[in-house]
């Protein structure tokens, strides 16, 4: 994303209406006290801190921060929920705070409601819905959602953007955009960070939470991901009637998930659930490289039959082949307790300096993990911990990797939900048979994938001598020009044929 100077410049007017709500709710206090911003900017939200807070500012700084953001609306909301992921930025409790900062919003009336489906539809609700309901069952700050009978009778969810949310929107990202470059330009040590990288990461979501054809795109590819997966469903869609403003989708009936109660009564064995839930996040990260990356409560139900049914599929995570065998290699050296591994890991990535000892590294990654190792969920907290990783990389400068936020994201959301669905559960046991299986298939291909390139490497030494042999037979006799000319097409034929057999 790139803004002009007059967008900036209107961008940095708002600021003074934002800092009075980050005033009025206690947060520029706990704001100050972030050591990677410049002292001046941190006496600065202190001083301001001391004028405008009100006598009933939250104290927690977690609790703070999610309630200034609230008030500032939509986009805020959405950027607190992407800020959790920067426990390195803000620091552990304020990052698990705002990952549980919730998304809702007052639904806007049915009427209201109405007329947009109908101009989205371009024909009367009454032709297209047998039954639409006015009382949005659910409302958040981008779309609510209408429980509705399409003509067929199929039960489906109505999902409806808000009115006018593609502009305060983009108003919003605008002015993030400015201040993380405002940010790291006062504030050089901050580059490393990415700032202005997350903000446009921040940007490309937003953006496909805002058509809502991109959300059905998302649910109908990981309903074939997870076709041949058992426990677990993917609701479908109808695309007929969907557009950029309207999702029509099918309606889930089910216990959520963290409703352990409900869920002993209806007779689910909790245990099996715990490890359909782990086994269906892990092939969606390292099998698939295409995962649900807004994976709380309320987005995942239990059906009567026990199988998990996912909602909400505006917010998707992709990983490449290369950043799915780096994680599934650190997951490894984790499970391991192979701490020096990890920081060759780091090393080789590219993420540490040159300046930055491997064994300090490594020490500093054991005093965090040991302790948590083997633990069940009860007893330890992953983000914590993640948070406390992260925050290593002030002390060592680590390049942080933005394309890793929506996954991190996602994992302090699922251990949460763990946490509450089995609080018994070692994720580690879990864990270590589902990577140890995905890394002995992978680690086959790659090895398979660097014999290849040897290969064609090899070959490509070879074809200047090839080229020149050729060159010096061009005027011999055609007969045996086209004995040559054949064997060659058979030779390349054979090179072919094991080239292939290598991907067999």
């Amino acid at each position: 994303m790139r803004v002009s100077a007059w967008q900036m410049t209107l961008a940095m007017l708002r600021l003074p209406v934002i800092a009075w709500h980050l005033g009025r709710a206690g947060a520029l206090g706990h704001i100050a006290k972030i050591t990677l911003l410049p002292g001046w900017m941190r006496h600065l939200c202190g001083s301001l801190d001391r004028l405008v807070r009100s006598g009933n500012a939250r104290r927690d700084a977690g609790g703070a921060l999610a309630e200034a953001l609230i008030r500032l609306g939509p986009g805020f909301i959405k950027f607190g929920q992407a800020l959790s992921t920067r426990a390195d930025l803000i620091g552990p409790e304020m990052g698990h705070a705002l990952s549980l900062l919730q998304d809702r919003l007052p639904a806007f009336p049915g009427a209201l409601a109405r007329r947009r489906i109908e101009a989205e539809a371009g024909m009367p609700v009454s032709d297209l819905f047998r039954r639409f309901d006015d009382e949005a069952v659910a409302a958040a700050s981008i779309a609510q959602v209408h429980d509705a009978e399409l003509a067929d009778g199929r039960r489906v969810a109505v999902k409806l953007l808000r009115p006018g949310i593609h502009r305060r929107m983009q108003s919003d990202t605008t002015l993030f955009y400015s201040l993380a470059s405002l940010l790291e330009w006062m504030a050089p040590n901050l580059r490393r960070l990415k700032l202005v990288t997350a903000v446009d990461q921040f940007t490309q979501i937003s953006a496909m939470e805002l058509d809502l054809r991109l959300e059905a795109a998302a649910a109908g590819k990981l309903a074939e991901n997870m076709a041949d997966d058992a426990g677990i469903t993917v609701p479908w869609v109808d695309l007929e009637h969907t557009t950029s403003g309207m999702l029509v989708i099918e309606w889930v009936d089910g216990i959520s998930i963290d409703d352990v109660e409900a869920l002993t009564a209806a007779g689910h064995d909790i245990g099996k659930i715990t490890e359909a839930a782990a086994r269906t996040f892990f092939n969606q990260v390292f099998r698939d490289g295409f995962f649900h990356a807004d994976m709380h409560p309320g987005n995942i139900f239990v059906a009567a039959d026990g199988t998990l049914v996912p909602i909400d599929f505006g917010i998707m995570g992709h990983l490449d082949f290369g950043e799915r065998l780096f994680l599934a290699r650190l997951l490894t050296a984790m499970l391991d307790r192979d701490y020096e591994a990890v920081a060759k890991l780091h090393a080789d990535a590219g993420m540490l300096g040159d300046h930055v000892p491997l064994a300090q590294f490594a020490q500093s990654i054991r005093a965090v993990a040991d302790p948590v190792m083997g633990k069940a969920l009860g007893d330890v907290s992953l983000g914590t911990v993640l948070g406390q990783v992260l925050q290593l990389s002030t002390r060592f400068e680590i390049t942080v990797q933005p394309q890793y936020n929506l996954l991190q994201k996602t994992m302090m959301m699922a251990e949460g939900v763990a946490r509450q669905l089995n609080p018994q559960a070692d994720m580690w046991t879990l864990a270590r048979p589902l990577a140890s299986d995905w890394m002995r298939d992978h680690l086959n291909f790659a090895r398979r994938a660097e014999t290849l390139v040897e290969d064609l490497l090899m070959l490509a030494t070879r074809l200047p001598r090839i080229l020149d042999a050729l060159e010096e037979r061009r005027n011999e006799e055609a007969p045996q020009q086209a004995r040559q000319g054949g064997a060659l097409a058979i030779s390349l034929l054979a090179l072919g044929l094991a080239l292939l057999a290598l991907f067999i």
